[in-house]
């Protein structure tokens, strides 16, 4: 479902879900560990997608935003 979207709104979700991962191994694994520069270039890559994904039009953001919502209940 989620290739119906247009690619900004796929590559956000990506991004997310990275995002998602990283958080959850800085927050529950002791053994994580994070390096200055891939902090940063992980930081500007949810910059980035998330400019992208405020440059689609609000239809399509809209409709990301309800399937997000409503999916698998």
């Amino acid at each position: 479902m989620l290739q119906k979207f247009p690619k900004d709104i796929e590559d956000f979700a990506e991004q997310f879900y990275k995002l998602q991962i990283e958080r959850h191994a800085a927050d529950y694994d002791p053994n994580s560990k994070f390096f200055r520069t891939d902090v940063q270039a992980t930081i500007d890559a949810a910059e980035v997608a998330m400019k992208a994904f405020a440059k689609v039009p609000i239809k399509h953001r809209r409709a990301f935003a309800a399937w997000v919502s409503l999916r698998d209940r």
